[in-house]
């Protein structure tokens, strides 16, 4: 059997984006609670969400640069990694890294704790390393978080951040304006 150059490629990115999530769900995480989330996106759900980061765009940003030419990578990329965590609250003592004296004020205030977001940049760091590690071109991208929040691919709350991946001769992500 004879495998083409783009056969053999979009296998490896499916590869690679498995090896991603395995690695943002093996990152350390705070008190050593996994409420870390991923998915893979490709095809017509990858641009739909590229088309909901247009849409952000017109929306909430009045045409700013960032969303459009992160929708265009989109488009572009072979996959999108989307990695996200849960809110939770850690019930630390003498923490207050969100603002609030106690977890229970955080949450009766509606605020998110910031472990959560020190959580998610770790499993983000750790899933772009290992596409590092292999030679594929990535970025992390909030935009593409945004939009992902709101197109609920889950039933519950997620903050997300994406992470489109692309194998090609040149990076995609390289000549950006």
């Amino acid at each position: 059997m004879i495998y083409s150059d783009k056969q053999m490629e979009e296998k490896a990115v499916l590869g690679i984006a498995g090896l991603m999530c395995a690695a943002a769900r093996t990152a350390p995480k705070a008190k050593g609670i996994d409420n870390i989330a991923t998915l893979v996106l490709s095809g017509n759900e990858k641009d739909e969400l590229a088309k909901k980061m247009e849409e952000i765009s017109i929306r909430e940003t009045e045409g700013t640069a960032s969303f459009p030419r992160d929708a265009q990578n989109i488009y572009s990329a072979q996959v999108v990694i989307l990695i996200g965590v849960k809110t939770s609250f850690l019930g630390l003592k003498f923490c207050d890294y969100c603002g609030f004296d106690s977890c229970e004020k955080c949450s009766n205030a509606g605020a998110r704790c910031a472990f959560n977001f020190i959580d998610l940049g770790i499993a983000a760091g750790s899933a772009v390393s290992v596409a590092a590690d292999n030679r594929a071109d990535t970025r992390i991208m909030y935009s593409v978080g945004k939009a992902a929040m709101e197109m609920q691919y889950t039933d519950e709350p997620v903050i997300w951040l994406g992470i489109p991946v692309n194998l090609s001769g040149k990076s995609i992500f390289f000549d950006r304006k």
